[in-house]
């Protein structure tokens, strides 16, 4: 594998993550220079519906958020709008607050994908997802971040059935019982580590910490030479700290 340059690794952690969503059939993007919106009527948690990067000039900022805002709330949607690297304008944090949403600090953070240990535990195991067991990873991804099932269960249907495989679904047991969920989206440069959640009995038994490595590895036996994650500070960021991921940038993400 061919080592990737800072300014190459850059890329893959603020750039490239930005197209991680599945093509579920109702999600609209909504994409021009300097501005990255992904739609999704059927998904009301909030996931699928994000402002991934926007670089606004000051005189147009509010105008834009307002409409942007209105059309999510007008479909009942929760949403997220990222202000990572190269957003603008300058206050573009303060604006949002302005509107009521409600800031989270994140961190874009990427390791080499060398081998590790897939699990430290016996009572852990792990497996890759498939269509006998897709109904498990969706009740313990919507129990984990309590959200509703059914359109959670509709989109991961959608990824399994993907041609091109790209995002990959991974469920942790802790003695057999179903415990913890994660994914990965494959890129050509990297492996985007995403949607990692362990249920609350299960927690501080390593299981995150095991799926990680699951991913890492799964990632590294494909030939892809970067794993990059987007972590929040309060949670995973400090476990993929102590996992060999180096903070790329760090950023507010703004909750509506």
């Amino acid at each position: 594998m061919v080592a990737l340059s800072d300014e190459a690794i850059f890329e893959e952690v603020v750039v490239t993550t930005r197209r991680a969503f599945p093509t579920v059939p109702d999600l609209r993007v909504i994409e021009r220079p300097g501005w990255m919106q992904i739609i999704t009527p059927s998904v009301k948690s909030g996931a699928l519906n994000e402002v991934s990067f926007s670089a606004l000039a000051d005189e147009e900022a509010d105008a834009i958020i307002d409409a942007t805002i209105a059309e999510y709330r007008a479909l009942g949607l929760r949403f997220r709008w990222s202000v990572g690297p190269g957003s603008a304008p300058a206050d573009l944090g303060a604006r949002l607050e302005r509107r009521g949403l409600v800031a989270s600090w994140g961190r874009g953070m990427a390791r080499e994908t060398a081998e590790l240990p897939t699990n430290v535990d016996p009572a852990v195991s792990i497996e890759e997802v498939d269509a006998r067991t897709v109904d498990v990873f969706s009740r313990v991804m919507a129990e984990g971040w309590n959200l509703d099932r059914t359109p959670i269960a509709n989109v991961n249907d959608v990824i399994l059935a993907s041609p091109d495989r790209r995002q990959r679904l991974f469920l942790a047991r802790c003695h057999d019982e179903p415990a913890a969920v994660a994914s990965y989206v494959a890129f050509p440069r990297s492996a985007y580590l995403i949607g990692g959640v362990v249920l609350p009995q299960f927690r501080g038994l390593g299981l995150y910490r095991a799926l990680v490595r699951a991913r890492i590895s799964h990632a590294h036996a494909r030939g892809i030479a970067l794993a990059t994650s987007h972590a929040r500070d309060a949670t995973s960021a400090p476990i993929l700290e102590r996992l060999g991921f180096a903070t790329i940038c760090s950023y507010p993400m703004y909750f509506g």
